[in-house]
């Protein structure tokens, strides 16, 4: 099967176009080699995808003649624990880092925008 279609029915990207586009740009490698929208790719080939922020390494399980619901997805590929670890690494500094930014709680009255005004020199 060809990995842009794969993509597209593992549920990594909405279209295909978008898949093949991801791999001419060189975010998706097979095997570790970059490869071309046409590649065709069998059980057990390692691939890795990168997109913004996540980067995923995973192992091709299985194939589908079509794309179905995301549950059905799963089973296409499994995911190395590296990957998982790494991923979880970055959601939790992610959620630290948007705890130490202070939220607004509501929008700035008229009096609030005109000290900001002074404030920025205008």
């Amino acid at each position: 099967m060809r990995i842009d279609k794969w993509l597209w029915c593992a549920r990594f990207f909405k279209t295909r176009g978008m898949a093949a586009e991801a791999v001419r740009g060189g975010k998706i490698h097979v095997n570790g080699e970059r490869v071309k929208p046409a590649k065709e790719i069998k059980l057990g080939d390692s691939l890795s995808i990168t997109r913004e922020p996540h980067r995923y390494l995973i192992t091709v399980r299985g194939f589908a003649s079509r794309r179905g619901p995301a549950k059905e997805a799963i089973a296409f590929y499994e995911e190395t624990a590296e990957s998982i670890a790494i991923r979880e690494e970055e959601k939790l500094r992610h959620q630290a880092e948007r705890a130490a930014i202070p939220s607004v709680e509501k929008k700035p009255s008229k009096k609030d925008r005109r000290q900001l005004q002074r404030l920025r020199g205008f």
